[in-house]
């Protein structure tokens, strides 16, 4: 392949994959549109307010924060080619953004075996479906770095997997932005 087909090539992935970004953005804005339509809409039901720990937040989105911190550095060890640094910091990301799912996943099973499920009012579906979908996304980067820390290994820190590896960054650095925002909007002015 010649550089001005590489480029080409590079250029289509590039703007592919901010195209995905900007869509994920509007769905996003949607969820948060219809969680602050209906978050009072509890039909006599609980509230945010009423099932939210702040502490237990607090750690989760901690943990989902070390988890960026991690992949920086696993970014830094790759500039430098340093290939088991990378690996070993991806491997630290993965099992914090494990550790994220399981204590979101924790907080849902808390809330459906008290008889709070989604179904109850509009402001739990809501809270549902936007607390779930960024979940989903956790868990839908946490498949794509572990596909990526097996290709490392069997590839190396090719140009390829560098570019892939930078897109997977911007990818969970954008979780981190939307979390941070559930985190206000939902748990934080939810208790207030």
């Amino acid at each position: 392949m010649t550089d001005h087909h590489q480029h080409e090539a590079d250029t289509r992935d590039l703007f592919g994959f901010w195209l995905y970004i900007l869509s994920d953005c509007i769905l996003f804005s949607v969820l948060f549109a219809c969680y602050a339509v209906l978050y009072k809409n509890t039909y006599g039901g609980i509230s945010v307010r009423d099932f939210t720990d702040l502490p237990y937040v607090f750690y989760e989105t901690m943990t989902l924060l070390a988890s960026s911190f991690t992949y920086g550095l696993a970014m830094i060890s790759l500039q430098k080619n340093k290939l088991r640094q990378v690996i070993f910091w991806l491997m630290v990301t993965f099992l914090f953004g494990f550790a994220f799912i399981n204590l979101e996943v924790k907080e849902f099973v808390h809330l459906y075996a008290a008889g709070h499920s989604w179904q109850g009012s509009a402001a739990l579906s809501a809270f549902f479906t936007l607390v779930g979908a960024h979940g989903l996304h956790v868990s839908i980067g946490l498949i794509w770095m572990a596909v990526l820390m097996h290709q490392l290994s069997r590839f190396g820190a090719t140009t390829f997997m560098k570019r892939r590896l930078t897109y997977l960054g911007i990818f969970w650095a954008f979780l981190d932005i939307i979390w941070i925002f559930v985190f206000t909007i939902v748990y934080l002015m939810g208790v207030v």
